[in-house]
């Protein structure tokens, strides 16, 4: 039997300095775009160890921890109901980490097929607009003060 997920998870922005961000439809509902998401594997874990692995498994982008920018964001929000049955019992929030990733160019990805469908680079306002959460949509929109420290 899988254990229950935790409710602690990351979503990690992946885009390029000339703002496009990267996008992955997910293979259980079509119609939701994201960003790279995923929950931590133990109560120890490290949110930005789980960053790291959750863009090598979703995109199959190698990083390190250390490439990772922690934007400094954590969204707490209902688990949706069809999803509750990952979780404990009782479990209806999860929080949420953001971070950011920053690569050279729009990069060709390497898809998890179990987990997402097809994934596209879109300029940082159309990719926002897109995405199914609320809480990824935000965490896009702050793109560009992200981009404005990197230099």
């Amino acid at each position: 039997m899988t254990p229950p997920k935790l409710p602690v998870s990351v979503l990690v922005v992946i885009y390029t300095p000339a703002s496009e961000v990267l996008l992955i439809r997910r293979a259980d509902h079509a119609e939701f775009w994201q960003s790279v998401t995923g929950s931590v594997d133990s109560q120890d874990a490290s949110l930005r160890d789980t960053a790291a692995r959750e863009v090598q498994e979703e995109t199959g982008l190698s990083v390190q921890p250390a490439d990772l920018q922690d934007w400094g964001i954590a969204n707490v929000y209902e688990i949706y109901p069809a999803w509750r049955h990952r979780y404990a019992p009782g479990v209806t929030h999860n929080t949420e980490h953001v971070f950011g990733l920053c690569v050279p160019s729009a990069l060709p990805v390497r898809l998890s097929p179990l987990e997402h469908t097809a994934w596209q680079w879109l300029e940082w306002r159309a990719a926002a607009d897109l995405c199914f959460s609320a809480s990824n949509a935000e965490a896009i929109l702050h793109l560009p003060q992200f981009l404005s420290t990197r230099a």
